[in-house]
């Protein structure tokens, strides 16, 4: 899909905030509603837009403690990897999770209240999840960013 400077705009503008009304959206890029519409509506079926979210605060739910986990198994062999990736899915606390190359198998993003929350987490949970054998756990002192808008390019590969 070929993205135009309408497209563009309409993704910024969604971006920085999500809860404009189609109306809204599309006076601040220069189309009609309906237009505007159509080109949201077809942005969706593309998959450009995958979900419209809201973005809470970690500080505000008491949930200010970041902690990033390497996590290496006990093997790669696929059904290994499709278990504990499961598992790990269905854990309230794991914000996210990569299979990574190098010395770690995924990398996952854990919010908690403080040190014994996180405790409390890897002890009950994170360690038994199916093939853990190795947990190495990295605190965040503080954030110095944090981003949720992406920059769009120009063209878009859409399978």
């Amino acid at each position: 899909m070929r993205l135009d400077s309408v497209d563009i705009s309409i993704l910024n503008r969604l971006q920085e905030q999500g809860r404009l009304t189609n109306a809204e959206l599309a006076e601040r890029v220069g189309l009609s509603a309906s237009a505007c519409h159509r080109r949201v509506k077809a942005l969706e079926n593309a998959g450009v837009i995958d979900r419209y979210v809201a973005i809470l605060s970690e500080l505000a739910l008491g949930r200010g403690i970041t902690v990033y986990v390497q996590v290496t198994l006990d093997n790669q062999k696929r059904d290994t990897l499709v278990a504990f990736e499961e598992a790990v899915e269905h854990v309230p606390e794991v914000m996210e999770c990569y299979l990574m190359s190098g010395d770690a198998d995924y990398l996952v993003r854990v919010l908690v209240r403080d040190a014994n929350d996180y405790e409390r987490v890897h002890r009950e949970v994170l360690s038994s999840l199916p093939g853990v054998t190795r947990l190495v756990s990295s605190f965040t002192i503080r954030r110095v960013f944090s981003r949720t808008a992406m920059p769009v390019p120009d063209e878009v590969a859409v399978n």
